[in-house]
C-alpha cells in the first residue's frame, strides 16, 4: 500500500537551442521530477544536436509539441514571443518566456490576459531577479535615494534583433522597479546606434514618485564586461557586482565609515529561474516575474527607446 501518491514528472519542453534554450534544455534534463519531452528549433542540425546531448527528441515546428508537454521554454528572437506564446497557450500549456516579453505592449497585454483567461502560468525570463547577489543585497535597501547602474559588454552577434535597452537594460529596470517599489513619474535618456540599426548604447535616467533616482547605463560595445549596480540611501551605501557576485556595504557608524561584506549564497540563477518555474506550476503558485511584472518593464523600456529616438 502506497501512503504518499506518485508524482508524475512535469513534461517540460524547449523552444529554441541558441545561445539560452541549449541551456534551458540541459537544466531541464538534469531535473528529477522534469522530463525533457523535446527540443524544437528551425535549424533542424542545432535541434538534432542538443537533443541528442541530452537524450530527448527533436522537433522543427513548435506545434509538433501540442500534446507531449505541459510546459515549455521559449528563447527564440524576440519578435516571435507573442506568435508562438499564444498559440501554446490557447493548447493550455504553460510557457516560460525569455525577456522581453514581446516587441509591444499590446503583444504582452494580450499575453498577459490570455494566460489569465486560461489560469495558465507565464513567467518572464529576467533572470536577475533570481541572482543570489541581488536576492542577499535586498535585505539591506531602506529607501533608497540614487542607484546607479552600469551593464556592459563587448559586441556578440546575437540579439541583434532589439536595441541595447531591451537587450541589456531591461534586465536593471526591471531590477532597480523591484527593490525600489515605487511608480515612476519621468524618462529621460539619450543612445547612439553604432554597428547595428538599433540602439547599441543607452542612458537613462529615471525618476520615481518616492523621489528615488535611478541612473542606468548599457552598451554592447565595451572591450571589458561590467555588470555593476550602486545604492546609496540615508544610512549607507551597497556596492554590487553582478559577474563576481560580490556585495559590499558601507555604514557610517559616529564619524567612522564601516564597510562589511554581504554574505552571497552562490547559485545558478538561470537554474533557480527554471526550478522556480516548474515549482510555480506544480504548486499553482505565482511566479516571481509574471506577465504582468515583465509587461511593466517593457513598458518603461520602450518608453526609454522612444526618448532615444526623439532626441536624436
Amino acid at each position: 500500500m502506497l501512503l504518499y501518491p506518485i508524482m508524475e514528472p512535469l513534461k517540460v519542453a524547449v523552444i529554441g537551442t541558441g545561445h539560452l534554450g541549449r541551456h534551458h534544455a540541459r537544466i531541464y534534463a538534469n531535473m528529477p521530477d522534469v522530463e525533457l519531452a523535446g527540443v524544437c528549433d528551425i535549424n533542424q542540425r542545432l535541434a538534432k544536436k542538443i537533443a541528442r546531448q541530452n537524450n530527448t527528441s527533436y522537433f522543427t515546428d513548435y506545434k509538433s509539441l501540442i500534446g507531449k508537454a505541459s510546459a515549455v521554454s521559449i528563447a527564440v528572437p524576440t519578435d516571435l514571443h507573442h506568435k508562438i506564446a499564444m498559440d501554446l497557450l490557447e493548447r493550455d500549456i504553460h510557457c516560460l518566456i525569455e525577456k522581453p516579453i514581446a516587441n509591444k505592449i499590446n503583444q504582452a497585454e494580450e499575453i498577459a490576459a490570455l494566460a489569465e483567461k486560461k489560469n495558465l502560468l507565464v513567467q518572464v525570463g529576467h533572470i536577475e531577479r533570481f541572482n543570489a547577489a541581488v536576492r542577499a543585497v535586498q535585505p539591506h535597501i531602506k529607501n533608497p535615494r540614487f542607484i546607479e547602474c552600469h551593464r556592459m559588454g563587448p559586441f556578440k552577434k546575437r540579439a541583434l534583433d532589439v536595441g541595447v535597452v531591451l537587450d541589456l537594460m531591461i534586465h536593471d529596470i526591471d531590477i532597480i522597479s523591484y527593490l525600489v517599489g515605487s511608480k515612476i513619474i519621468s524618462t529621460e535618456a539619450v543612445g547612439a546606434k553604432v554597428l547595428t540599426d538599433y540602439e547599441d548604447i543607452a542612458n537613462a535616467r529615471i525618476k520615481f514618485q518616492n523621489k528615488t533616482i535611478a541612473n542606468i547605463s548599457a552598451s554592447r560595445l565595451s572591450v571589458n564586461e561590467m555588470r555593476k549596480i550602486r545604492i546609496f540611501q540615508d544610512d549607507a551605501y551597497i556596492s554590487l557586482d553582478y559577474i563576481k557576485k560580490q556585495a559590499v556595504i558601507f555604514k557610517k557608524s559616529g564619524k567612522r565609515i564601516t564597510r562589511s561584506n554581504i554574505r552571497i549564497q552562490l547559485k545558478d540563477a538561470l537554474e533557480e529561474e527554471l526550478r522556480s518555474f516548474v515549482n510555480c506550476i506544480k504548486n499553482k503558485q505565482k511566479p516571481l516575474v509574471s506577465a504582468i511584472e515583465a509587461t511593466e518593464a517593457l513598458r518603461i523600456a520602450l518608453e526609454i527607446t522612444s526618448c532615444i529616438k526623439n532626441s536624436s
